[in-house]
């Protein structure tokens, strides 16, 4: 009588915190925007810096939160408002990502110097080339393709030829920890951007750095045969050796990158299938943990452990982003992301059913419930995968409506920022 009780316990227990959780329903519209608004809600509580006693902050997460994860929150934001067209935080969103603008609207914040590194500012600079592709309100100057064109050639700067024959490396100033790492997300968000500043403006010069970044990537072996994409590298040892933990961030990043790149390309070029190997190693790496979890996301390199950081719980956010963008881009490789996308959703929304409101966003989706520590990253990532449910309601990234006034005019501010730099 005692074990059946006990079982009939934790067999309650289960069903209340399935029950109790956000309701999502995949295939409904009305559905799947209330829970991204909900989530939304939520992830939107951590940032204070609007509040009139923080006005110092504008644009800022609090800690245990770095400035890059900031950026990388104001891209969901963005995200958010093209799949619901809820408008509620658009103002907020905007003048956050101005506000780290820089005084050379780069994203090159002086007060940020510690944490400033290649891969941070090509967060900010990704944001606002989302909120470039899909006109996302802008209530002043600079345009968001500016800052997005001038944090990519001030990168283009850092190319270092000294040791590794190329590459970036993970940090910009010599001083800061990891100056000597090359680093895949650095090195990856430099490929996308250029991607998309290609497909955006029509200049062939971005795609010649898309396709240099490649060359180099799989050069050293960062990207492997198979399409994994390993962590980095070392100036010390001049890139003979690589660090193979692997995340899913740096495919995310590459699979998008790949995925415009075959947008905008023909049927002999070679970033269709780089596109789908990549969807293949996610696959094969990032979902299905447990046999009683298929096609569930997770992030294979700390979760099962539970030995995830800050900065790692929002990783499964940018895979979730990057993977229905390339739906968008690729749509005949829509129902294959579409059958890892549905079930990470659903487990998602399942998992937001901690604290005392029963829809806190938990860490371990294949956990039936709640599972895991909480925060800003957790909630970020349910809700990258939630919204995007709706990329059927929406229209592509768009495209400069005058693409060779967008490059003449992009290329007369360089050079005036070059001289000016003089």
């Amino acid at each position: 009588m005692f074990a059946y009780s006990l079982v009939a316990f934790f067999a309650a227990l289960f069903t209340c915190s399935v029950v109790q959780a956000i309701e999502l329903k995949i295939d409904d519209t009305s559905s799947i925007k209330n829970a991204a608004a909900t989530i939304a809600f939520d992830m939107m509580s951590y940032y204070t810096g609007n509040k009139t006693d923080n006005k110092g902050n504008v644009g800022l997460l609090p800690n245990p939160y770095y400035w890059w994860e900031a950026g990388a929150m104001w891209g969901a934001m963005v995200d958010y408002w093209y799949y619901t067209k809820d408008e509620s935080y658009n103002s907020v969103v905007s003048q956050a990502i101005l506000s780290q603008a820089s005084p050379t609207n780069d994203f090159m914040m002086p007060n940020q110097h510690f944490d400033l590194g290649n891969d941070d500012q090509v967060f900010w600079a990704l944001t606002a080339m989302s909120a470039a592709e899909y006109s996302f309100p802008n209530p002043s100057t600079p345009s968001w393709i500016e800052l997005a064109a001038n944090a990519f050639d001030d990168m283009t700067t850092r190319w270092n030829t000294t040791q590794c024959n190329g590459g970036l490396k993970w940090q910009i100033f010599p001083e800061n920890n990891g100056y000597d790492y090359k680093s895949s997300i650095a090195n990856g968000g430099f490929f996308q951007l250029a991607a998309r500043l290609a497909r955006y403006t029509g200049n062939t010069t971005y795609v010649e750095w898309a396709e240099k970044s490649w060359d180099w990537m799989t050069g050293i072996g960062l990207i492997s045969g198979g399409f994994n994409v390993f962590d980095g590298s070392d100036d010390k040892i001049n890139c003979s050796g690589v660090d193979h933990d692997q995340w899913t961030y740096n495919n995310a990043v590459f699979i998008y990158g790949s995925a415009v790149l075959a947008n905008i390309s023909d049927e002999t070029s070679p970033w269709p299938n780089r596109t789908r190997g990549f969807l293949s190693a996610a696959g094969a790496l990032f979902f299905t943990p447990f046999p009683n979890a298929t096609n569930v996301m997770f992030e294979a390199q700390c979760e099962t452990a539970y030995a995830c950081n800050t900065d790692q719980y929002s990783f499964k956010a940018y895979l979730g982003r990057w993977l229905y963008a390339t739906a968008k881009m690729l749509p005949e490789l829509q129902s294959d992301i579409l059958a890892l996308m549905r079930p990470t959703a659903e487990a998602a929304a399942k998992s937001c059913s901690g604290g005392t409101q029963h829809r806190t966003c938990g860490t371990e989706w294949w956990f039936p419930g709640f599972g895991g520590a909480v925060g800003l990253g957790q909630e970020m990532s349910a809700l990258e995968v939630v919204h995007g449910l709706l990329l059927d309601t929406v229209k592509p990234p768009g495209i400069a409506a005058n693409r060779t006034s967008t490059t003449k005019e992009h290329a007369k501010k360089h050079v005036l920022r070059a001289k000016r730099s003089a």
